[in-house]
């Protein structure tokens, strides 16, 4: 059994989480969320690296973690390679599933619906020419979607008007083929996005890639034993985190409390 950690600013990483658990059984999770700090992509990008580097290696530092999920694009766009550098143990980032729905739409358009600090970072624009070029890929903002997906998961209902307005350019393109979820929390709200487009359209998101690569990376880890899955947060007080623990049956979250006080609130 090993002890994987898996990162998000919220609970959209809880969608990676339920891919991998169905994939690699028999390991203890221990899924962080950041919350204290969301939603990163309103936080300027020296001050969100530091923090991500802060926030992840004290949870490698407590927990003693063999492989570090981080599944938040916001996050592996701007900090993974610093990760890597940092950390001792491998870690897996996740990014918009852009290679995947071009091979399969054949040069017929796309969009990439992510949060605005995703669509504006060059290692976007980077995936989208290297293996999207033959492809026009429509950027569209889904900032709104985050909190419509950390409500969701509190048990609260999702507004119709919010996914319709988010959308509505989306409905306008010509011959649209995919939608590629450029945020983890997207896919939370998946069956319900599918309302407000044509059913030919396929939806990509990145949880069976990355959980693919984790089983790749643990050959030597037996499946055997009870899986235990862990939740830790940066506030453990947010309504999302409690009723997720609750719901799902599992034991409060626990603190996560930083050792850097300067980068524990945002100012």
């Amino acid at each position: 059994m090993a002890n994987i950690l898996v990162f998000d600013s919220g609970m959209g990483g809880w969608s990676v989480l339920e891919a991998c658990r169905a994939h690699v059984p028999g390991q203890h999770w221990h899924y962080l969320c950041d919350n204290a700090a969301l939603p990163y992509g309103t936080k300027p990008d020296a001050w969100l690296t530091e923090r991500i580097l802060a926030v992840v290696g004290t949870a490698c530092a407590e927990l003693r973690v063999e492989l570090v999920v981080v599944a938040c694009n916001t996050a592996s766009t701007l900090a993974l390679e610093l990760l890597r550098a940092r950390l001792s143990v491998p870690v897996i980032g996740t990014v918009p599933a852009i290679k995947p729905a071009a091979e399969q739409v054949h040069g017929k358009p796309l969009a990439l619906l992510a949060t605005s600090a995703t669509l504006s970072r060059r290692y976007t624009q980077t995936l989208i020419e290297r293996f999207a070029s033959d492809s026009v890929v429509h950027l569209i903002n889904g900032d709104a979607l985050v909190s419509e997906a950390e409500a969701f998961m509190a048990g609260a209902a999702v507004s119709a008007h919010t996914l319709k307005a988010v959308l509505a350019p989306l409905q306008a393109i010509e011959d649209l083929q995919g939608v590629v979820l450029g945020c983890t929390h997207f896919p939370l709200l998946t069956p319900r996005l599918r309302l407000f487009l044509d059913n030919h359209i396929i939806w990509y998101d990145s949880g069976a890639a990355i959980a693919r690569r984790v089983e790749a990376l643990l050959p030597l880890c037996p499946r055997v034993g009870a899986e235990r899955v862990s939740v830790y947060a940066t506030d453990t007080e947010r309504s999302t985190v409690k009723a997720v623990c609750r719901r799902s049956g599992l034991a409060p979250p626990c603190a996560l409390r930083l050792s850097e006080p300067c980068l524990t609130f945002f100012d």
